[in-house]
């Protein structure tokens, strides 16, 4: 019942910021920690950030620490990562997905389609 829908992608320079976002439909996100993952072409998705149901807890893969921000908005069911100094190595297919327990944690249940982020001069 619960759907995910990722927007905010595009292209931008190196050094440029972009901000996704995750808006949920069907259920409320309130409960649900939320994931962003992002997989390039040939690679393994991998884990970029996550947020707790509440917002207590945030967490950062190494390679975007300092520069994305996870935050969420209950009230608009809307999750958002906000990408700074982007690089060539961020360009992915970035999703969001939902895991149906406030936690944080390594499984996820609900997945949105994707959107496209491409950094390139």
């Amino acid at each position: 019942q619960l759907q995910l829908v990722e927007s905010g992608g595009g292209l931008v320079q190196p050094g440029g910021s972009l901000r996704l976002s995750c808006v949920a439909s069907g259920l409320t996100l309130h409960y649900y920690a939320i994931g962003w993952f992002r997989q390039a072409p040939g690679q393994e998705r991998e884990g970029v950030s996550c947020i707790s149901a509440s917002a207590i807890t945030t967490t950062y893969a190494d390679s975007v620490r300092d520069r994305y921000t996870v935050s969420r908005d209950n009230a608009k069911n809307t999750v958002y990562l906000q990408m700074n100094g982007l690089k060539p190595e961020d360009t992915a297919v970035y999703y969001c997905a939902a895991r149906s327990v406030p936690s944080c944690g390594r499984t996820y249940d609900v997945w949105g389609r994707g959107t496209q982020v491409t950094v390139s001069s």
